[in-house]
């Protein structure tokens, strides 16, 4: 705006001087001296400073030496007017959508036709902005991000199926892509932060069959679950029988032992057996027991008078 500005005194002192000259009024020749010499130091001092904004990176252009390697960085710089240009380059992140006309078509591994709507993320590397402007120019996106996104996304995509591609390999896609599209813009100077790729689409009647697919492994799937549950209620029901049989086989075990002992008990002191009829006789039966050698019980009813 200030080169504008001293430009047009710069014009309108050269008019006030060649009135004057034609004319012969001294007044108006020194007026347009004034005005010629205010208006190139305008322009000129507007041409001395530049300032970068956030976010951005300034090449500079040398009219003698080209384009110089070292970047201006945010903030107030003062260049050589008239023989170095400044062009400022957006170092921030920056969007391009792949979308709508603009979607991406490929081939899948066996030859259908795929599109893909696609978003990506990047910016530029601002220690090598110098080197991109060179080589390139300021209209890299044209030049070399839409190409390369096509190209590669392109490559990867002919690497898988196209049922794959919407199932069980989609991630499997998107870190290929990632990784192949990144080092090819990284060589341009250029820095991939993102690729989305948010839609593909295949023939129809391939979405159909794969849906078809999908449809009765779900079935397949219910079936086997049932069948699962079916198994693991057997089992527990056999897993409680075998538990009852072995209890009732450790109960058994236990009353033989049981049986064991006592009849051992029973062989090594005899009178156990006299002790145990006479715990059975009714409470009413008076008795008395004598030695065991008597091997006899007396009745106490008939040995107690009156009773």
């Amino acid at each position: 705006m200030l080169t504008i500005i001293g430009l047009a005194i710069t014009i309108f002192g050269i008019v006030l001087i060649i009135q004057g000259i034609q004319g012969q009024k001294t007044l108006s020749r020194s007026l347009g001296g004034m005005a010629v010499i205010a208006g190139v130091l305008i322009a000129f001092f507007a041409n001395a400073f530049v300032i970068i904004p956030p976010g951005r990176t300034g090449v500079v252009f040398n009219v003698v030496g080209g384009v110089q390697e070292e970047e201006l960085v945010e903030g107030f710089h003062i260049v050589l007017p008239f023989l170095q240009r400044v062009t400022v380059m957006d170092t921030r992140k920056q969007t391009i959508d792949f979308v709508g006309t603009d979607d991406i078509s490929a081939l899948s591994k066996e030859g259908l036709q795929i599109v893909t709507d696609a978003t990506i993320i990047y910016r530029i590397d601002s220690q090598k902005a110098a080197e991109l402007y060179q080589t390139v120019g300021v209209n890299y996106q044209s030049s070399i991000i839409r190409p390369t996104v096509r190209s590669k996304l392109r490559d990867v995509m002919a690497e898988f199926n196209a049922a794959e591609l919407i199932s069980t390999k989609r991630q499997e896609m998107q870190i290929s892509l990632d990784k192949s599209l990144g080092e090819a813009l990284l060589k341009n100077s250029i820095i991939l932060e993102e690729l989305l790729v948010r839609d593909i689409r295949i023939p129809a009647r391939i979405s159909q069959a794969i849906e078809e697919k999908q449809a009765a492994e779900q079935e397949v799937q219910v079936e086997i679950n049932r069948r699962e549950q079916a198994k693991i209620a057997a089992e527990r029901v056999k897993i409680q029988a075998e538990g009852e049989r072995d209890a009732a086989i450790a109960r058994a075990e236990g009353d033989a032992k049981a049986l064991t002992l006592k009849g051992q008990a029973i062989r090594e002191n005899p009178e156990i057996i006299q002790l145990e009829v006479a715990q059975r006789l009714a409470p009413s039966i008076q008795t008395i027991m004598l030695p065991a050698e008597g091997n006899f019980l007396l009745d106490m009813k008939n040995l107690i008078p009156g009773r």
